[in-house]
């Protein structure tokens, strides 16, 4: 198994691409503790694991507070006494606003989530692979991350931003033990758009990032995502430290 016996952390793991992560690393061995805001989800995705003989703790919380976010790296330490792997999935949407008609709540509301949320985890991650003598952090970004067209101001910028603290985090503690990795999804199936109703979207922005979307070339399901970063936590990885993959269909190949 490629990650047996290794403590995961997987943050947005109640639903798309962090369900079909907690299922499949939960398949290669890992003790997953998973975590999100949603209760019910996350109680049928710990059912799911554990039905198949998987282990999982599940930890409810909302990832842009700062103690819900520690909290659920503490889990790891207290339960299984370390962390190997952090997966930083949990993001939402914003409604498309350019910055002219972007608020005030929804830029901080989107921040909240997208980039306060992996960087309380990611230090709390980090102290405790430094101390046990390494780990592996996956960050999902986006397209988003590397272009302006497929989202709003807001997401586009918490994207680009987790870029930032991906590149960052390898660098500094590339010596020590510690990987950092990206990932970019492109259009993938998952429930992300329930953070994004379809009556609150601004109309010239979501035009704009209609336009751009007309260009994928294909949509991927969150089981091509979860292989991705199986890949990436895992020690076949160990030299891949600081990398950007795009995993999109060819949708960045323009």
């Amino acid at each position: 198994m490629r990650l047996d016996g290794k403590v995961v952390v997987i943050t947005g793991a109640a639903s798309g691409m962090g369900r079909a992560m907690a299922e499949r690393f939960a398949q290669e061995g890992a003790r997953v503790i998973a975590g999100d805001r949603n209760t019910e989800r996350l109680r049928e995705v710990a059912e799911a694991v554990r039905a198949t003989g998987g282990q999982i703790t599940a930890v409810t919380g909302d990832i842009g507070d700062r103690a819900d976010a520690e909290r659920l790296v503490d889990t790891a330490i207290v339960v299984h006494g370390r962390i190997d792997v952090l997966v930083n999935n949990a993001g939402i949407m914003d409604y498309m606003a350019g910055v002219g008609e972007l608020s005030d709540e929804v830029w901080q509301r989107v921040l909240r989530v997208n980039l306060d949320g992996p960087m309380y985890t990611s230090r709390r991650a980090v102290i405790a692979m430094l101390a046990q003598g390494g780990g592996s952090i996956v960050n999902l970004a986006s397209t988003a991350a590397l272009s302006g067209g497929a989202a709003g101001a807001a997401y586009t910028t918490s994207k680009h931003a987790v870029l930032g603290l991906t590149r960052s985090t390898a660098w500094m503690y590339a010596m020590r033990g510690i990987r950092c990795n990206a990932i970019c999804p492109g259009a993938t199936k998952t429930n992300i758009a329930e953070s994004m109703p379809a009556d609150r979207l601004e109309p010239t922005g979501a035009a704009r990032a209609g336009a751009f979307a007309m260009l994928i070339p294909a949509q991927l399901d969150a089981a091509d995502i979860a292989n991705l970063a199986l890949f990436l936590a895992s020690d076949e990885a160990r030299h891949i430290n600081g990398a950007i993959i795009t995993a999109d269909g060819g949708w960045k190949a323009l």
